[in-house]
């Protein structure tokens, strides 16, 4: 293998490695946890992204809703992981795996993805107690809750 050929197989590990994606449908998944689809129409030098016809993903279980939210900015820092969509396996999903919900169950997701996260804050805060008063764990008092 000569040089030429080294150099035409290295992946790019900067934001140059997107111009591939471009005008592709994008899963997007950002540091608080949302998931957004959209086709990705630009970006620059820091991964910022602009997506268009986006939608939120709201996952409960093995259900999901979508919420349509446009054309959307997104800072890069706050990218955990991007992929892009098979549109062909997109629609060939079998719903034992996830099922989609009507737009009119919507409210009623919400809801539930709400509750969701109550029950888990009060777990993480019942083993955040048992890691503090028996193991002699240090408190977290910059309340930034980063888990990245």
């Amino acid at each position: 293998m000569d040089a030429q050929d080294i150099v035409s197989n290295i992946a790019f590990t900067t934001s140059g490695s997107l111009v591939d994606c471009v005008d592709k449908k994008m899963l997007v998944v950002l540091r608080d946890g949302k998931k957004l689809i959209g086709v990705l129409r630009s970006y620059d030098q820091f991964a910022n992204l602009v997506l268009q016809d986006t939608v939120e993903r709201v996952f409960v279980g093995n259900r999901y809703g979508d919420i349509a939210r446009g054309v959307f900015l997104v800072r890069g820092e706050n990218v955990v992981l991007m992929g892009e969509i098979d549109l062909d396996a997109e629609d060939e999903v079998p719903p034992s795996i996830a099922a989609p919900l009507p737009p009119s169950a919507l409210p009623q997701l919400l809801a539930a993805k709400e509750a969701e996260a109550e029950s888990k804050a009060k777990s993480e805060a019942k083993k955040a107690d048992v890691l503090r008063i028996a193991r002699g764990f240090c408190a977290d008092k910059s309340g930034d809750g980063d888990t990245y």
